[in-house]
């Protein structure tokens, strides 16, 4: 009688008959003509918002996945941690205290008896505004902290590598933005941080031979995302009757692009790749008068705004051309905009108490 391996395996694991894409990876063991499909990840900051939803996509697919956050004060950390708590219990996970810029932290990781798959870099130091005020801080954690981790995968023989990269890289370029456009000159220190870690990651993929996807992120949204963001910060005013701060006319367009779409991207993205820069957005960019409306109409009030000049490291547009992403990555956004908007609604009102405890930064 024929063994039936699916059976004999432990519970969670996939498997793959070669049919898909990611069955052309070689960082999986072959069994005869049937691949078991259950690696090991090191995502970073996984207490974030994007990161966080990524290693839950990677455990639902039957993965392993540890997960390290060092709980910044970026953001108010109890959402942080209401994330992580989200992630704990899970088979598969288990979570390290670390911060990248702390290469002392990281190297227990890399010392284990079985080596990653693969390193997701998602910790990052975000938000444009900040970065003007307190440069050397996201330096240290995007520039640096990738550095820290690509010498590590050298030394440990990590083979694939994933960075998360941003559009504010483009900086006032002509949209919609393509990933080949050169002379690129992004106008905040985070924007210029993160094209300083994407250097980096070619530098070793061309040197060490490291496979790296680079991954250019269009203002992501969804439930339980950022409070220092406008999606956030717009549902919570609304909803308890304040005041909207609006810096500008409102007409600024932003290519809003759901979280779990990102999470697709990025799991996709583990492929090989060689070295390849890559948009995840929703090639349909919205103005932030739309944002204002959809949440007002979801809610069912009208917004007080207050408007204030905009802000000099604000880019008018942003915009991704996605075709690369189409091609490489067999990936499209999912998730329409009302819908997205309706379910982080849904989410504020599940979590009020949370989402009014916390402190929206300024």
């Amino acid at each position: 009688m024929p063994v039936d391996r699916k059976r004999s395996m432990p519970k969670g694991t996939r498997w793959c008959t070669g049919s898909t894409s990611t069955c052309q990876s070689p960082f999986f063991l072959a069994l005869g003509a049937v691949a078991i499909v259950s690696l090991q990840y090191l995502v970073t900051g996984c207490a974030g918002f994007i990161a966080n939803t990524v290693a839950r996509l990677l455990l639902d697919q039957g993965h392993f996945v540890v997960g390290i956050d060092n709980f910044s004060d970026a953001y108010d950390p109890r959402l942080k941690h209401w994330r992580l708590d989200q992630l704990r219990g899970r088979e598969r996970f288990s979570f390290v205290e670390a911060d990248v810029t702390q290469p002392e932290q990281l190297r227990p990781l890399f010392s284990g008896p079985r080596r990653f798959d693969a390193v997701l870099n998602l910790a990052a130091r975000a938000g444009v505004r900040p970065s003007v005020t307190n440069p050397v801080v996201y330096y240290q954690t995007n520039t640096l902290g990738t550095l820290h981790l690509l010498e590590f995968c050298r030394n440990a023989g990590v083979k694939k590598f994933v960075l998360a990269s941003t559009s504010s890289v483009y900086g006032a370029c002509a949209a919609p933005f393509t990933e080949d456009v050169g002379g690129l000159r992004p106008v905040s220190p985070y924007a210029a941080s993160k094209l300083a870690a994407e250097s980096l990651a070619y530098t070793y993929h061309y040197l060490h031979g490291i496979d790296v996807s680079v991954l250019r992120y269009f203002t992501v949204y969804g439930p339980a995302g950022r409070p220092d963001m406008s999606v956030f910060r717009f549902i919570r005013w609304m909803a308890t009757g304040q005041p909207l701060t609006v810096y500008g006319d409102g007409e600024q367009l932003r290519d809003f692009t759901y979280v779990d779409d990102i999470a697709r991207g990025t799991v996709a993205a583990l492929r090989p790749l060689g070295f390849e820069i890559v948009n995840l957005g929703s090639d349909r960019p919205f103005p932030l008068r739309e944002l204002i409306a959809e949440i007002a109409a979801e809610l069912g009030c009208s917004p007080i705004l207050e408007r204030r000049p905009a802000h000099p490291a604000d880019v008018p547009v942003t915009w991704a051309h996605i075709e690369r992403a189409r091609r490489l990555l067999g990936w499209e956004p999912q998730v329409e905009f009302k819908q997205g908007i309706r379910n982080c609604v849904a989410w504020y009102r599940a979590n009020t108490e949370l989402a009014n405890g916390l402190d929206l930064g300024e």
